[in-house]
């Protein structure tokens, strides 16, 4: 009997939360090991469809950059990165359009039309949803101490976004699961960071939340650790006392602009824990670190 009165607990403390989030949009970026432990796939999919019949809107964005390199390598195509980006010739670019675009994708949505859910995939080209640009990386020279470029192939970012395909599906009730793939003015096709695509489209979208499923807790500070919150201003300060470092500095920013663009509250999540999406919404706590200008609002 206590543990049946401890389940009711559970859904009284997600009552308020599921009628504050109600009809609104949360994006996801789905990638780390959420996306290659089966319980945890499996996990993910039952919670974006019990997001979906509770009221919200769902949408994934998902990464895959170990499975690019899988197939890479069984087809033995030298994979090399600068400054943490894969270099992508048109080789490369056929290879992880396939698999973002077609593999990983399919399988994400398959998975959760497998229980109960209706996900459609897309990539940034499908009813021009994002458009890209190149691109620009730059190296400061050891020799003459000045900026040169880089120049790494098909590695792209968002130049402007129409969500118009997405508001279609969730009025509809689809759930859309987007690719990182996205065509330049120049007809070619660019690869760009699943962070990146996934908060530019929660600022287009005016999205509730923005949720980025990592590998780690969130951020932690200098004694190891996790900071629940960060207001945006304090940002450029984390960052210059070297407690925002590595590569949680593209995801900290990612976030700061998606607030900027008009998200409520943006948050840094640990995918390797179970369920780990319903209780960042559901529960008063929440978990991981969230992102926001808590000026504007201290209550999202």
């Amino acid at each position: 009997m206590q543990e049946l009165i401890k389940k009711a607990e559970v859904l009284t403390e997600a009552l308020p939360w599921i009628k504050r989030f109600y009809g609104k949009t949360i994006v996801i970026k789905y990638g780390g090991n959420a996306m290659v432990d089966g319980r945890l796939k499996e996990g993910f999919a039952r919670d974006i469809i019990l997001m979906k019949y509770i009221g919200l809107n769902p949408v994934v964005v998902h990464g895959g950059g170990p499975q690019i390199g899988k197939v890479l390598a069984a087809m033995g195509i030298e994979t090399r990165f600068e400054q943490g980006m894969r270099v992508t010739d048109a080789a490369t670019m056929d290879v992880v359009e396939m698999v973002l675009g077609g593999k990983v994708n399919k399988e994400i949505v398959a998975n959760i039309n497998l229980h109960g859910g209706r996900a459609v995939g897309l990539t940034g080209k499908d009813g021009g949803l994002f458009t890209a640009r190149k691109l620009e990386m730059t190296k400061v020279n050891p020799e003459t101490l000045t900026p040169e470029i880089i120049d790494i192939g098909r590695v792209g970012e968002v130049d402007q976004v129409d969500p118009q395909i997405i508001e279609s599906l969730e009025n509809n009730n689809f759930i859309p699961v987007i690719a990182p793939v996205g065509s330049g003015a120049d007809g070619l096709s660019y690869n760009i960071n699943a962070d990146l695509v996934a908060g530019r489209i929660a600022g287009a979208l005016k999205a509730e939340k923005l949720i980025l499923l990592t590998d780690v807790e969130g951020v932690k500070g200098k004694d190891g650790q996790l900071i629940s919150t960060i207001d945006i201003r304090t940002v450029a300060g984390l960052i210059k006392d070297g407690t925002i470092s590595g590569g949680m500095i593209p995801k900290v920013t990612c976030c700061v602009d998606a607030v900027k663009e008009g998200v409520g509250k943006t948050h840094i999540v640990d995918g390797r824990l179970e369920h780990a999406c319903l209780l960042e919404i559901f529960t008063d706590k929440g978990v991981g670190t969230a992102v926001a200008n808590y000026a504007k609002n201290e209550s999202i």
